[in-house]
């Protein structure tokens, strides 16, 4: 049976990897604003810059956002003439979203710029302390997936 002390320990980590997740996603947040993007706007024009066009019903899925939240994104991309709409040569019923010539000019000019910055976000830790880190977390993550 796990001590007290150890169910604490737990609970501590439990916090301080919530706080720690919250101020990188409050800095992430704040370098995609000055893009003229909000943080899910970007999500789907990096999905679709560095994964190609993708079925809209399943971007959902990929950037972690509800179905009906991605149909307003992408209207918004599209109005803003970042991505287009383009239908499934085989099934009807799906359609695709694809990054535009603008699209892919802005991502080139900011993804750069964006991977520099969360390279500073998460400047505290050396590279072999960021491995272990990915490590612990992947088995952190996956133990935590099949408990049950």
């Amino acid at each position: 049976m796990d001590s007290k002390a150890e169910q604490a320990q737990s609970l501590k980590l439990f916090i301080v990897l919530n706080r720690a997740l919250q101020s990188i996603t409050n800095r992430v947040k704040e370098n995609i604003k000055t893009y003229g993007l909000n943080p899910t706007e970007f999500a789907v024009l990096e999905l679709l810059y560095h994964k190609g066009d993708q079925p809209i019903q399943k971007i959902g899925d990929k950037v972690l956002l509800a179905s009906g939240s991605i149909t307003y994104v992408v209207d918004k991309l599209e109005t803003k003439e970042l991505l287009q709409r383009k239908p499934c040569p085989n099934d009807r019923r799906v359609t695709y979203a694809a990054i535009s010539e603008i699209g892919i000019q802005l991502m080139d000019n900011i993804f750069p710029k964006h991977m520099a910055a969360i390279h500073e976000i998460l400047g505290g830790l050396s590279y072999e302390d960021k491995a272990l880190v990915i490590d612990k977390m992947k088995e952190l993550g996956i133990f935590a997936s099949e408990f049950k």
